[in-house]
């Protein structure tokens, strides 16, 4: 499996953070989390179906997924994994904390190396904005709205469902035009 460099990490870790600082769109409100969600169900992997492109997942070709991972301090593990195009597998492995647990649905995550995640430029927000009751599907995104993700227990959704999630997504304010839809697997 072929890491990314140290460099690519923190480049890219430093992007997501930054968006935690960017202004938001003029006029619009923050996007709410959802009000509940239990960790323990959250647990596991989930595959994307859709983003809105960034820096840090430029080299995702297809298959990309996120295995979540409760750990006994409360905190959650992140594996994020992809293929590139040339079909060699990425991944990153992180820490996800719920700061604030009046809002369980907003997470800081960092995916900086163990030693650096104390610095308060590497922790971004991981904002669950839309959850299925049974856990199937979830969107997160970010309070600027710059970032997006379509989530789902399966590998592959019909039509209809990729959808009726987008929709949702356009409901909440994201821009859908622009999403990258993941490569099947």
């Amino acid at each position: 499996m072929q890491m990314p460099s140290l460099l690519t990490r923190i480049a890219g870790i430093a992007a997501l953070a930054m968006a935690g600082f960017a202004p938001a769109v003029p006029g619009d409100a923050d996007v709410p989390t959802v009000p509940t969600v239990d960790l323990q169900r959250y647990a596991g992997t989930w595959y994307e179906q859709a983003r809105l492109p960034n820096r840090f997942q430029k080299q995702c070709h297809r298959e990309v997924s996120a295995t979540y991972t409760p750990q006994a301090d409360g905190s959650v593990e992140v594996l994020n994994r992809c293929l590139r195009e040339n079909g060699t597998s990425d991944s990153a492995v992180g820490k996800a904390e719920v700061d604030d647990p009046r809002q369980p649905g907003l997470l800081d995550v960092t995916f900086m190396p163990k030693g650096l995640r104390w610095l308060p430029f590497t922790q971004a927000e991981y904002r669950i904005v839309a959850l299925d009751d049974d856990y199937q599907w979830s969107i997160v995104g970010g309070k600027d709205r710059k970032y997006l993700w379509v989530l789902t227990r399966r590998q592959n959704i019909d039509a209809a469902q990729r959808e009726a999630l987008v929709d949702r997504a356009r409901a909440l304010g994201y821009d859908t035009t622009k999403l990258q839809f993941s490569r099947v697997y």
